[in-house]
């Protein structure tokens, strides 16, 4: 793996490629603690030391799943990442249904409030059984951004003066609004999940050209798209819902047009945000050894025929994007 690339003005260094514990928090379905560990020791032992979580993946079940394994390993050779802007609350009954399954008896509830990024932040730690993270990032402030700049920003602000974390920013599935907190705060880095992927570049229109601007590291998440570029075919998800049929024709036409060139629509997904020089780092989710092992190979293993100009000629790729390799 590519040596480490650092975030924004921070001294934090990140992994090209990242875990992302979303899917290890029960994200659709129900992963044994056995495999959440393996998924997680296994990529320690191929080379990532970048490790995201947060505490609305399993209401905490994430986070307590990456603690588990992460107390053993060498702590300044990790670099941890979790969120803020949710409390989980206590409740008794079934609760409402949500995309994490088995989850522990409690509902995350929004507080970007000063106090509420401090208690979350402990309960985090406790979860974790770590003494700090190295990133804390806002979480989803979509219908709260005015607060989250006023209030949840400022604080982490004086967080990372006072040594306590070592990076800060904030992490969203939309563009507008972290372009917002780009340009109205001093953070680090943004996570983008799913706004700069082989499927869509819409973070080219505004998000993209201002971290570049001002010195902000972006964190591409989501490459998959929610599972629809790992497995484009009916009843795939994407954002989180069953893909339109529009979507799944989309994946598959780049799907056929890696494949004639010799390359893979997983691996050329891996590939391809890192080539965007504001990008640092780009998450993988894996549920089981298998999955993270494979996503490891494809992003490591460059195909001897890339599939970059044949995307590019088919109208697939914004022409604008930058792409693997260096080719324009």
């Amino acid at each position: 793996m590519d040596r480490a690339r650092r975030l924004g003005a921070s001294r934090v260094e990140v992994t090209p490629l990242g875990l992302g514990t979303a899917p290890i928090g029960n994200m659709f379905t129900t992963v044994a603690d056995d495999d959440a560990a393996a998924t997680i020791s296994t990529a320690w032992a191929l080379g990532v030391r970048y490790f995201d979580t947060a505490p609305l993946y399993g209401h905490g079940l994430a986070e307590a799943r990456l603690g588990e394994v992460l107390r053993s390993l060498p702590r300044n050779e990790l670099v941890v990442s979790t969120k803020v802007g949710r409390l989980l609350l206590p409740r008794e009954g079934a609760g409402e249904p949500t995309i994490f399954q088995d989850t522990p008896p409690c509902d995350p509830v929004f507080d970007f409030s000063g106090d509420g990024v401090e208690r979350s932040l402990e309960e985090s730690l406790t979860r974790l059984g770590l003494d700090h993270v190295d990133i804390l990032l806002v979480h989803d402030p979509d219908d709260h951004l005015d607060q989250a700049l006023d209030e949840a920003l400022p604080r982490l602000e004086r967080m990372r003066a006072d040594g306590r974390v070592g990076a800060i920013g904030a992490g969203m599935n939309q563009t507008h609004a972290l372009d917002r907190i780009v340009r109205e705060s001093d953070v680090d880095c943004v996570l983008l999940a799913g706004r700069y992927t082989l499927l869509e570049q819409t973070a080219l229109d505004d998000l993209l050209p201002r971290c570049a601007e001002r010195n902000v590291s972006v964190i591409a998440a989501g490459i998959f798209n929610s599972g629809l570029l790992a497995a484009p075919r009916p009843g795939a998800t994407y954002d989180y819902e069953t893909a339109s049929t529009d979507l799944v024709a989309r994946a598959r036409r780049l799907a056929t047009a890696c494949e004639r060139a010799g390359s893979s629509l997983r691996s050329a997904a891996l590939q391809f945000p890192l080539a965007h020089p504001a990008v640092a780092c780009v998450l993988t989710g894996a549920r089981t050894e298998a999955e993270i092992r494979e996503n490891i190979s494809l992003f490591d293993r460059a195909s001897e025929t890339e599939p970059w100009e044949s995307l590019r000629t088919a109208g697939l790729l914004d022409a604008r994007a930058p792409l693997p390799g260096g080719t324009t």
